[in-house]
């Protein structure tokens, strides 16, 4: 009887955690497209800016003052060395992301940020020369090729915002490979990388948002009507974007990792729904059909790496420099459950 309440609880607490994490999700992309499109405050730059500042503040309240997690210990050197590059590629991420929202609709930005999968197997391939099973390879068929036909049918198509999307894809692979080498050691939940990493990223926007917006946003101030609401809603989107971290906190340690899969090609879903229902941008029937595609494929490819991750390496097999260790070795370096920060 204890075990069954326990059994309940442990579903239902999960429940709650991937609730909360779509919530959050969804309410950072819809207020920023929001920001963008109904407010006309056409710079990214800044509400990205916006974001680190209050996500920094968020996690130094979270761990210096409430003491909610203990604050992970980094050298100086490793500081500079390690996080620096690390922040800087985060930034670029965070950025082409709030770009390809300014110039492309949630459902076709979300869409496209599923092909991540796909470029961090390739630049692992291309640049690491990293061996990956057959079945890796072949579950990234369905997500290159709902991503074509998603593009191919977008009825508000910019290239534009495309590219940054799809730059954006690279810039999130990019800092998962970096993480597997650069933090290296350091074993960072999702609240002290955003401690570590969002000053250093606040001070690397800072001055370019400050020389290619720092005019048009004071001449926004000027002519927008009511600027008090609109910034409640703008400084709003950037406690949402750390309650975000927090959720994924939350909700990695509350599921499985395959639960987790599942949830976030939902999530991707929703947010499309979401988006539709309040924008109503027009999709078309091959459109969705394409976005579906990918999402399947989504789940499918993270099926294929569970299933792998939990082979063994047959007996006996020789080792050769080609040979991996461990399965695990061929998988790709995507960490799913941090890829949503900010």
């Amino acid at each position: 009887m204890e075990e069954t309440m326990l059994w309940n609880w442990g579903v239902i607490r999960s429940l709650l955690a991937i609730l909360q994490w779509w919530g959050f999700n969804v309410t950072v992309i819809i207020m920023n497209k929001w920001i963008f499109q109904k407010l006309d405050f056409k710079f990214p730059l800044s509400v990205s800016c916006v974001h680190f500042i209050c996500s920094a503040i968020g996690a130094y309240i979270m761990i210096k003052v409430l003491k909610l997690k203990p604050l992970i210990t980094v050298d100086p050197e490793d500081r500079w060395r390690r996080i620096f590059p690390m922040s800087f590629v985060f930034c670029i991420n965070i950025v082409l992301g709030n770009v390809s929202l300014r110039y492309i609709p949630v459902s076709f930005m979300q869409t496209i940020k599923s092909f991540t999968p796909a470029t961090t197997v390739v630049l692992q391939w291309l640049v690491w020369r990293k061996y990956f099973d057959w079945r890796i390879w072949a579950s990234l068929v369905p997500i290159v090729g709902g991503i074509l036909l998603t593009s191919v049918t977008e009825l508000s198509f910019n290239m534009f915002g495309f590219c940054a999307a799809l730059f954006g894809c690279l810039a999130t692979s990019t800092k998962t490979i970096l993480a597997e080498s650069l933090l290296h050691g350091y074993k960072f939940d999702s609240i002290n990388t955003v401690y570590y990493m969002a000053p250093f990223a606040t001070m690397i926007l800072a001055v370019p948002a400050m020389l290619l917006e720092g005019n048009g946003v004071l001449e926004w101030f000027h002519t927008h009507q009511s600027v008090g609401s609109s910034l409640i809603i703008i400084l709003s989107s950037g406690v949402m974007a750390f309650c975000l971290n927090f959720s994924i906190f939350y909700v990695i340690h509350s599921t499985t990792a395959v639960t987790f899969n599942v949830a976030g090609n939902l999530k991707v879903a929703f947010a499309v729904l979401v988006s539709w229902l309040i924008f109503q941008n027009p999709i078309s029937a091959l459109n969705a059909v394409g976005c579906a595609v990918t999402l399947v494929g989504c789940t499918f490819y993270g099926y294929v790496r569970h299933m792998l991750s939990q082979q063994s390496p047959p007996s006996g097999t020789p080792r050769t420099p080609r040979t991996p260790r461990a399965r695990m070795e061929l998988l790709p370096l995507v960490n799913d459950k941090l890829d949503d920060k900010v």
